[in-house]
């Protein structure tokens, strides 16, 4: 099973297309926060559970400097909060606190309610089936990226490039 290369290239201009549209509305949605959109990202996967520093970073791919001073300015807001790592005494674990909790929460509302409005001339259907499509094509980049890394795959080679152009 393969997808042909015109068909893997088209998918990539609506992959970009559906990034630049996101964008504009993440943009629009974010006018009026304290948290910028990097705060809130770095939130969000905060809020996935307790988790040390150098794997957020990992998991955003950004840098540990990079990614030191939007936790010291959550921290400042007071939505996040740090603690020793009870398995390595010089790691930190981050967590969100109850007030980063409430922000999340809200932000997600928020999210969800400006993609409904968005999207009010879509059925429930639609955007099921696309939730479901969306999960399927991540699940199978994430597998064949983790792949690739470890060198257990052509087609993921293959998905690379088509990716990069």
């Amino acid at each position: 099973m393969s997808v042909a290369p015109a068909t893997a290239a088209e998918l990539v201009n609506q992959i970009f297309d559906l990034q630049r549209a996101l964008r504009c509305v993440t943009m629009e949605n974010a006018k009026g926060q304290e948290a910028g959109l990097a705060l809130q990202g770095v939130l969000k996967f905060i809020g996935e559970g307790q988790t040390r520093a150098t794997h957020l970073a990992e998991r955003l791919g950004v840098s540990a400097p990079v990614l030191s001073r939007h936790i010291a300015e959550l921290e400042d807001m007071g939505l996040v909060i740090r603690t020793p790592d009870p398995a390595d005494g010089r790691a930190q674990l981050l967590r969100l606190s109850p007030k980063g909790e409430q922000k999340l929460a809200y932000l997600v509302e928020r999210r969800a309610a400006a993609l409904a409005s968005y999207l009010a001339d879509w059925n429930e259907d639609d955007a099921a089936s696309t939730g479901a499509m969306i999960s399927k094509l991540t699940a199978s980049l994430r597998k064949s990226i983790k792949d690739r890394e470890s060198g257990t795959t052509h087609e993921s080679n293959t998905l690379q490039e088509s990716i990069n152009g």
